[in-house]
């Protein structure tokens, strides 16, 4: 592969990274603004916006009929949300859930896991299943949204301090948010091309380059916000990231790309068979996890990391 296509591949990332951190920082002033809680703001503005790397990736994957590409992309990216970003939290400090993460958020996370192998088991998503994804997205935001306001005892976000004087105003947390979608959706082009040059130079399969490599990368943006949440004692949004960016992926995601997508998007076998079955067991996992001690706890992260890096592993070496 040329130079160009490797800038293509490195610049994509990088332009997703920022895409998805102005995008946050804009998102997540504008939802203090509007008086939405922490944990809240986690499983949807801030899940959903560093999720728009994913959304970019699938979209434009899709409308170039790369199915394999769109749909691997999903499905990676959920595997190293739960499994690497939130073992590599937990490590650096163990991570508080609370009681509605458990009761409602966790159990959408695994039926929506569980609806998309459903829905993939004749080895396509069509366009109905992608609406019927779409609708149930919506609802659950609506709820959430409406949790929040019925709930004021959860206790009100408060702004951060700092930042810069712009995201202090409507007006620039507008601009912040138009400005990281139209990054992402540079990025997003520019990675799908790097990744598809890669695949081909080195004789690996299209899904296997959107499992690793298109995965991590559109997965940064929920990596360096969960990191920098731990680090801040923001706990509820560094667990409500990763929960509500996989429900996002499933239903939104999957959805609007199995809509736009000429004939739906196509699963191929060892997608099914194998890689969807690893994101709904790590979505399953965090149940019994979360459930004992209403934490994540060092020792659950570093298994949680351990299987991720196992599973890495798997795919790769049959190329090494």
């Amino acid at each position: 592969m040329d130079l160009l296509q490797w800038a293509l591949l490195a610049g994509g990332l990088v332009a997703l990274t920022l895409g998805g951190e102005l995008l946050v920082r804009g998102a997540s002033r504008l939802a203090v603004r509007l008086g939405i809680t922490p944990l809240v703001i986690g499983l949807t503005i801030v899940a959903y916006g560093t999720s728009a790397p994913e959304l970019a990736v699938s979209v434009t994957a899709g409308l170039a009929g790369n199915a394999d590409l769109a749909v691997a992309n999903v499905v990676g990216s959920n595997s190293f949300n739960v499994l690497f970003i939130l073992g590599v939290c937990a490590l650096i400090a163990p991570l508080a859930v609370q009681r509605q993460l458990i009761r409602l958020d966790v159990p959408v996370m695994s039926a929506a896991s569980i609806l998309m192998i459903v829905f993939a088991w004749n080895g396509q998503i069509n366009a109905i299943e992608g609406v019927i994804f779409v609708v149930l997205a919506v609802a659950y935001t609506w709820w959430l949204i409406r949790l929040s306001r019925s709930e004021p005892d959860q206790g009100e976000a408060e702004p951060e301090e700092g930042g810069f004087w712009l995201e202090h105003r409507l007006w620039g947390q507008l601009l912040l948010i138009a400005a990281g979608i139209g990054t992402l959706t540079l990025g997003s082009g520019w990675l799908v091309d790097g990744a598809t040059a890669l695949a081909r130079s080195l004789g690996v399969s299209d899904a296997l380059i959107g499992l690793t490599i298109v995965a991590a990368g559109t997965s940064l943006p929920e990596l360096m916000t969960s990191l920098v949440a731990t680090y801040k004692g923001q706990r509820d949004i560094a667990v409500g990231n990763v929960v509500g960016s996989n429900i996002f992926n499933i239903l939104f995601i999957l959805g609007v790309s199995s809509i736009i997508t000429p004939g739906g998007l196509n699963v191929g076998e060892h997608m099914l068979a194998f890689d969807m079955p690893v994101a709904l067991i790590a979505a399953l996992a965090c149940l019994p996890i979360f459930i004992t001690g209403a934490r994540i706890a060092r020792g659950e992260g570093a298994l949680f990391l351990g299987a991720y890096l196992a599973y890495l592993g798997y795919m790769i070496y049959p190329y090494l």
